[in-house]
């Protein structure tokens, strides 16, 4: 992914996702790949943007909480999420945002 994503005027929702991977790729590219194109079908989601040196940070954006509470829900992120725990993560953070305004070019 090399784009920032065109947000609609605030106000909206972030879900920042911060991570530190355990060694190996074991399916995560492939379920990454996935979760983004499903997550382009959920009513609500409006893009994404993701980075990765020694941290990962992945930033989705959402038209309200309700649609990230659907997101969160839904039995395939579930599963991405449960792996993510067992075999992709040594440490995760999620934090919840609402934006206020925004600027740029």
């Amino acid at each position: 992914m090399t784009y920032i994503t065109d947000t609609p005027s605030p106000p909206y929702y972030a879900v920042i996702f911060t991570s530190l991977r355990t060694a190996g790729d074991h399916g995560y590219a492939a379920m990454a790949d996935r979760m983004v194109d499903l997550a382009l079908r959920q009513p609500g989601f409006i893009g994404v943007e993701s980075a990765r040196e020694d941290v990962g940070i992945t930033v989705s954006y959402w038209s309200d909480i309700e649609s990230i509470k659907q997101w969160k829900a839904n039995v395939d992120h579930q599963q991405a999420q449960r792996l993510g725990h067992e075999k992709w993560y040594s440490s995760f953070k999620v934090r919840i945002s609402k934006v206020e305004r925004d600027y740029g070019v």
